[in-house]
């Protein structure tokens, strides 16, 4: 699968899995979706880069700590970033 597949796969799933519905993104207005994404995507960067992260979410995870679920691989942050700026996407399209 190519990147983009990877990131709709992601995001269908946090839609089917996780709930993450229309709805409940709608309530993400003040670009805490952008903020998840950055925090996914910083933590790949520094992987990438040789660099540990840590386990605690940086300062741009807005929501519970229990939802940030980093994972060892640089690329599995990246598609999570990636659905999350798609889900921003969709929300500021239905916004407008």
């Amino acid at each position: 699968m190519n990147g983009s597949e990877l990131i709709a796969q992601e995001r269908e799933r946090q839609i089917e899995a996780e709930g993450w519905t229309q709805d409940h993104d709608d309530e993400h207005s003040s670009g805490q979706m952008v903020g998840g994404a950055r925090a996914y995507a910083k933590t790949a960067q520094m992987q990438v880069c040789g660099l540990v992260s840590s386990c605690n979410p940086p300062l741009s995870w807005e929501w519970d700590e229990e939802w940030w679920k980093p994972s060892p691989d640089p690329i599995r942050n990246l598609v999570k970033a990636g659905a999350l700026i798609a889900a921003e996407i969709d929300r500021l399209q239905r916004a407008s």
